[in-house]
């Protein structure tokens, strides 16, 4: 099945980005021919995925290393600004390690033998509020370890400053109260410095770490002949004369076949933060050159790497086994009472009775996943079985703003097709101007997606697709772009009311002009 999106052209070229959803703060690593990355999954489950590709262009998901936070108290909600954010990849002495910052609790690590796992149970390497985009550095050259994070001000007062710590060689303890690599506040022009990877090349340390803001910011890069400093500064990637705002954070890797990359996010409003591969060279007085010339490119020769097939991560899902396949992810610390029973064929979602039914962003049993293109359709079949009034289920746009279309038992169970969307924080629920009759309680629902996120709601009731309301416009969350999602729900106090199950979800993108078909994932 071929994905929305495809980054690899065919011809030994790629286009930007490689991957055109919100694999937001990615870090990367190459173990021989092979590259991970990994990007921030806040407080959705499972948590930290885990991405895997043979030439940095074609991206599969290999599954996740976290399956959940502590305290679990917390994460009962969803909590889409807190868990993990910015977390680095690293393989050091046969281990893939994993460190990240919660901004509420620490410095947390898992690690692993096997990308597959199976990985640790989280560890708290330092304690505090505000500690953010930690990562490690193993120096091969003196055998010694250290960690840089930065700051977060909403939580710890401080922010525009990097610091760093002597660290155990098992990853666990560090070793010293830390000490200021870089305190941006000193350097003119430069703000919100943040996101830092730390890495040896030629005698240096470096700090590849991104400032200015991820709407309008630059990639800069710090370097120093001692871990303490002090460091130099240069700007090695900014929008200059493209249409990328800000190339954001990420990370470098260097390839078996000897070259240098770069991977990097780009933040679109609803879409959310898209990776976007640079090549990488380094100047005759020892930076970084990234891009070309240190701006982003749009298209260009795909990396030296074996050969591997055109794909991208999976959006479409048959479900197989009654399962979610592993893109996707719950809204908070998921429970096993949330998926019915199954025989094998679609997924089967509790309606979880709740007073907050309908209201999508508070509920901690919605099933979400990325938007995986800035054009597409989605589509999904639905069968509600619950004669229980006001249960229901559908098929959702989710952030700050939502709307779905989907099945409600009316007031005397009768199945029918209903449209509604919320506005903002303002929580302004509306029907959309019509429901209508759902025989058999059976619907194929679709929303199409086009540029800017605008979302147009069908439904198929078994006369054809019909358009349902106004089109929305998608909206992000704080940090997290608008997420595709689907959910069963019932007023509180009606336990057991019933099942939804899902089958033949459907990514497709837009159909070439008149031809009247599409492709599907």
């Amino acid at each position: 099945m071929n994905p929305p999106w495809t980054a690899d052209l065919g011809d030994g070229t790629y286009r930007n980005p490689v991957l055109n959803a919100d694999w937001s703060d990615p870090d990367v690593v190459s173990v021989g021919e092979d590259h991970y990355l990994t990007a921030s999954s806040f407080g959705r489950f499972p948590g930290l995925p885990l991405l895997h590709s043979r030439d940095l262009v074609n991206w599969t998901l290999a599954g996740h290393a976290l399956d959940r936070l502590e305290p679990a108290s917390e994460f009962v909600v969803p909590r889409h600004d807190c868990g993990v954010w910015a977390p680095s990849l690293r393989h050091h002495a046969g281990r893939f390690w994993i460190f990240w910052g919660d901004p509420d609790h620490g410095i947390q690590q898992v690690n692993a033998e096997r990308v597959e796992g199976p990985w640790t149970a989280p560890h708290l390497v330092k304690a505090g509020k505000g500690l953010i985009d930690a990562c490690p550095l193993w120096d091969e050259e003196t055998g010694e370890a250290y960690l840089v994070h930065a700051w977060a001000k909403s939580r710890s007062g401080v922010k525009n400053r990097l610091t760093g710590h002597r660290m155990s060689p098992d990853g666990r303890t560090l070793l010293d109260e830390g000490t200021t690599l870089v305190d941006a506040d000193t350097i003119p022009g430069w703000f919100t410095l943040e996101g830092p990877k730390l890495y040896r090349h030629d005698g240096w340390f470096w700090i590849l770490a991104p400032a200015g803001g991820v709407e309008t910011g630059w990639q800069g890069a710090f370097r120093s002949r001692d871990f303490f400093g002090p460091y130099e500064e240069r700007v090695v990637l900014e929008q200059g004369r493209t249409a990328v705002n800000g190339p954001h954070q990420g990370g470098w890797v260097r390839t078996a076949a000897g070259e240098d990359w770069f991977l990097h996010f780009q933040s679109k409003g609803a879409y959310g933060r898209v990776v976007h591969l640079q090549p990488m060279r380094w100047s005759e007085d020892g930076w970084p050159v990234i891009g070309d010339a240190g701006e982003p490119v749009a298209v260009h020769r795909k990396p030296t790497a074996p050969a591997q097939p055109v794909t991208a991560p999976a959006s479409g899902d048959t479900f197989p086994g009654g399962r979610p396949g592993p893109q996707w992810q719950w809204t908070a610390d998921p429970r096993p009472e949330w998926t019915g029973e199954h025989d094998g064929h679609g997924l089967r979602l509790t309606c979880v009775p709740t007073a907050y039914a309908h209201d999508l962003r508070v509920l901690p049993s919605v099933l979400v996943q990325r938007l995986p293109a800035e054009e597409f359709t989605a589509e999904v079949d639905l069968a509600l079985h619950s004669g229980v009034p006001g249960a229901n289920a559908g098929l959702a746009v989710l952030g700050d703003a939502f709307s779905w279309i989907g099945l409600e038992a009316g007031p005397d169970g009768t199945p029918l097709l209903v449209h509604r969307y919320a506005e903002g924080v303002a929580e302004h629920e509306r029907d959309a101007e019509y429901s209508r009759p759902a025989p058999g309680g059976r619907a194929r629902l679709r929303v199409e997606v086009t540029t800017g996120a605008r979302c147009r709601f069908l439904a198929d009731t078994g006369d054809g697709f019909r358009p349902s309301g106004q089109v929305f416009a998608a909206t992000p969350w704080r940090w997290v772009g608008a997420l595709l999602g689907l959910f069963a729900t019932a007023p509180a106090g009606t336990e057991p009311a019933g099942t939804a199950h899902f089958t033949d979800f459907r990514t497709a993108a837009p159909a070439p002009a008149g031809s009247g078909t599409r492709t599907g994932a």
